[in-house]
């Protein structure tokens, strides 16, 4: 019988994970915001606006939370849509009625707030996601709509009820950055359903420069 404990500790990190997405513990901080549209909802809306109206989205995040936004942006490419990374050198000008993805899970990044007020002052659309939706961030005060996602951040990671066992939590913003990768599968699928766009059609838009 093999002692490989890797099922195991993936069963318990993706409970965590999972349990982004679940009811929220009553009297918890996350039921104060539980009336919140879910945040699937809350990109797709949004993500298919801009499909609609051809309309380019942006996404910007810092850290692992930028990778997620990164991967985000590559299957939206798929799909047809044209997006792009803020702060890559072939990113355009964003404009008004484009739509910016922003993440600031903590509830506020200097950086963050600083593309926000950019993207505001030239009437683009703006995203924030983010498990801190109280925060009082200039970002979240300039969003158009707020995508939140109750996960452990570096602002709560010593938090109690945060979904993990004593034997393992994981650290910092991981449960926030995995639950953010889980988000995006789900945004693509439906959006994929709602632009009609095949599987076939996704993967001929993908690179052969590999």
């Amino acid at each position: 019988m093999s002692n490989d404990p890797s099922a195991a500790m993936a069963a318990q990190i993706c409970g965590q994970i999972r349990s982004v997405f679940g009811p929220p513990p009553p009297y918890s901080a996350a039921a104060a915001f539980s009336l919140l549209p879910p945040p699937l909802e809350v990109l797709v809306e949004e993500i298919a606006r801009a499909a609609t109206a051809s309309k380019k989205v942006f996404v910007h995040g810092v850290g692992r939370e930028g990778l997620m936004l990164k991967a985000l942006c590559m299957r939206l490419f798929h799909l047809g849509l044209s997006a792009y990374v803020v702060g890559d050198v072939t990113t355009p000008p964003i404009g008004a009625g484009d739509l910016l993805i922003a993440s600031a899970g903590p509830g506020s990044f200097s950086t963050v707030d600083a593309i926000c007020r950019v993207s505001k002052s030239a009437r683009a659309r703006i995203v924030l996601i983010t498990a801190q939706p109280g925060s009082g961030s200039e970002a979240s005060l300039l969003a158009d709509a707020v995508a939140y996602l109750p996960g452990q951040t570096m602002a709560d990671d010593e938090v109690e009820g945060s979904g993990a066992s004593p034997e393992l939590r994981l650290p910092m913003g991981s449960v926030y950055e995995g639950a953010m990768f889980v988000l995006f599968e789900m945004v693509v699928v439906r959006l994929s359903e709602k632009l009609g766009q095949t599987p076939e059609e996704l993967r001929s838009r993908h690179t052969n420069l590999e």
